[in-house]
């Protein structure tokens, strides 16, 4: 007998065991954000921007590489420029297409090819969460792409800033708007970026930001969202972040689909935006997700992500 009343009080033990991690899991809050975000990435070479036709009557392909002129390495637009200041022919080196070639330039057609390089890939996204735990942040709901090389860059370092929206272009189907911004450069910066992934942004959170952080809420996973009502966090003017009605149509495991119902936002942008990626989606005060896409024929309908994937793929 004494045996069997054992076998009865450690039974319960280990359900709670196995239950404790799961409601951990279930309790985890994050900030919700929508902050328009200006974005920078250092590439890791010096590429041309788009194609350059020389005096030779040879094409300077767009997406080369710059790897040396007169025979020093170039890293950065910093050190393409100081090379070219000197004076007489020059010999650049690049890589195009995977071929190296060699091409000899005047000083002054030199100086006019500096202005088609560039060293880094801007954009402006939005961003998604804080991490109050962790100090890390998620962004953008999918990857950056360099549109030179029209695919997601290699990177040195990235960073990112607070932006400002100066004007909106609505959009219209088959064509979609756009947030037209400026970098709040004279703000600290907002964050590192450390990983560039289909899944968005992340990095380290650096406490730039001047303002009040919004206060954190649970996230609500997969299983429990539903079709219906819910809000979408953005910024259409300025840099402050307004909600938005938005109806769930569609929960499809860590995909959703949505439909933009909020007069407000409609007139003003035609429903979706580009630069509207990671905009935070609430439903019943819980963090559902992140807007990533919108549906061109019908910009009033958008996708998004999960905001519990996101946080899976950050790490």
């Amino acid at each position: 007998m004494n045996r069997h009343w054992r076998q009865l009080v450690i039974l319960p033990m280990l359900i709670f065991l196995l239950v404790l991690p799961i409601q951990a899991l279930a309790a985890k809050k994050l900030i919700p954000m929508g902050e328009a975000i200006g974005i920078q990435l250092q590439l890791s070479h010096v590429f041309v921007a788009h194609d350059v036709l020389l005096a030779s009557n040879q094409w300077m392909k767009g997406g080369a590489v710059i790897e040396k002129i007169n025979d020093i390495p170039v890293k950065s637009l910093a050190d393409a420029k100081q090379a070219v200041a000197k004076d007489g022919q020059q010999t650049w080196t690049i890589n195009s297409e995977g071929q190296q070639i060699t091409l000899e330039l005047q000083n002054q057609e030199a100086e006019h090819v500096i202005s088609f390089l560039k060293d880094e890939t801007d954009g402006v996204g939005t961003l998604t969460y804080i991490d109050p735990e962790t100090k890390n942040y998620g962004a953008l709901g999918h990857q950056i792409v360099d549109s030179t090389l029209q695919e997601a860059p290699v990177f040195r370092a990235g960073s990112i800033f607070l932006a400002s929206i100066q004007q909106i272009r609505k959009s219209t189907p088959g064509q979609p708007g756009y947030k037209i911004s400026s970098i709040e450069k004279h703000q600290e910066r907002l964050g590192s970026i450390d990983k560039n992934t289909i899944y968005g942004i992340f990095g380290r959170w650096e406490d730039g930001y001047q303002q009040r952080l919004p206060k954190a809420i649970e996230i609500m996973h997969e299983k429990d969202i539903k079709t219906g009502k819910a809000e979408i966090y953005t910024a259409i003017e300025g840099s402050k972040v307004e909600t938005f009605s938005i109806e769930i149509t569609k929960v499809e495991n860590e995909r959703l689909e949505f439909i933009v119902s909020d007069e407000k936002l409609i007139e003003k942008t035609g429903g979706i935006l580009q630069g509207m990626s990671g905009s935070p989606i609430i439903q019943d005060g819980r963090f559902v997700g992140a807007v990533t896409h919108m549906f061109v024929e019908e910009p009033k309908k958008g996708a998004a992500l999960t905001v519990a994937e996101m946080l899976r793929r950050s790490s």
